[in-house]
């Protein structure tokens, strides 16, 4: 993202964006308090380059391996957060012209654990883009097959402004120094107990056909529509989830079998009742939706987007 936060709304005044004051919500159904996310699923080149740089950059751990597949958690938890998929031979992503993933965010618990994170990256000589959304603070980075990752802390909610009906995000300079202040004395020691995965950005074709598809479709409300080149949508008054952007260009187009990619991200919803309504709403739009009950996701349903980015939502 590009735009400071004068370049939105210019001069707008903006309010406390308090409970329920902000977002479009879709016309029919709606995801219900309580959805997260789940783990993202990406297809590399060498599990074991990969892994290495989630242990050493990222701080995850090893929560199971076998000879193609590696789930990562953090540090004090036992629920992945990244599912790495090994094929031999496929080539980098290309990033920013492809249709897919363009980062996954992982969520820490506090400011002072970016503190912590940011000063990390220093002493280890790793490269990070960085920026401050306004309700949150960011560090952008990217894996050894190209993949896009944000690590980020929100702002307490009683600081997100709105403007109309919009949350007031933006790309502004970090305050790089301060957020180090906030880290105090203590060292780095991997991905903190807590951290989720907080929200995923894709490139797609057309904003109209996202919102459509992931608003109307899919159950989340609209809280960003005048950012340029993108459309942020959410779940429980968050202020993202999924972010979605057409910065890839117009001849932008899926990745291909031999490409490093994201294969499949994960919505989690509370309880049944919401997993039949959204199948419901799913198939009541013409959405291809198969429906999996096996033993390693439970009740669960698996639908792709009108790019082919694969979703599966499950309890």
């Amino acid at each position: 993202m590009g735009v400071t936060s004068d370049g939105i709304f210019g001069e707008a005044e903006s309010e406390p964006a308090t409970a329920g004051s902000y977002g479009e919500p879709p016309n029919g159904f709606r995801l219900p308090s309580g959805t997260r996310l789940g783990p993202v699923r990406l297809r590399v080149a060498d599990a074991g380059r990969s892994v290495a740089f989630y242990e050493s950059v990222l701080g995850l751990r090893v929560l199971d391996r076998s000879a193609s597949q590696v789930m990562l958690g953090t540090q004090g938890d036992d629920v992945p957060l990244v599912e790495l998929h090994e094929k031999h031979g496929i080539r980098p992503s290309p990033h920013q012209s492809h249709l897919g993933l363009y980062h996954f965010a992982i969520l820490l618990p506090d400011r002072p654990s970016l503190g912590r994170f940011l000063r990390h990256l220093g002493e280890i000589d790793a490269r990070a883009g960085a920026a401050d959304h306004l309700v949150s603070e960011s560090l952008y980075l990217q894996d050894p097959d190209n993949l896009g990752i944000e690590i980020y802390a929100d702002r307490p909610r009683s600081r997100w402004r709105r403007i109309g009906k919009q949350l007031k995000m933006a790309t502004d300079p970090l305050d790089v120094p301060g957020i180090i202040r906030e880290a105090g004395d203590t060292a780095w020691g991997g991905m903190p107990p807590g951290s989720v995965m907080g929200h995923l950005h894709l490139h797609v074709g057309d904003l109209a056909r996202a919102g459509l598809f992931y608003s109307e479709g899919i159950g989340l409300d609209r809280t960003v529509w005048q950012y340029p080149g993108a459309l942020f949508m959410a779940a429980d008054g968050y202020h993202h989830h999924l972010g979605t952007n057409t910065w890839a260009g117009p001849d932008a187009h899926a990745p291909g079998p031999d490409t490093a990619q994201l294969l499949e991200w994960t919505m989690v919803l509370p309880d049944s009742r919401s997993l039949d309504a959204v199948a419901e709403n799913l198939n009541r739009g013409k959405h291809a939706v198969e429906r999996d009950n096996n033993s390693a996701h439970g009740d669960s349903l698996r639908v792709k987007d009108p790019w082919g980015t694969a979703l599966r939502i499950q309890l």
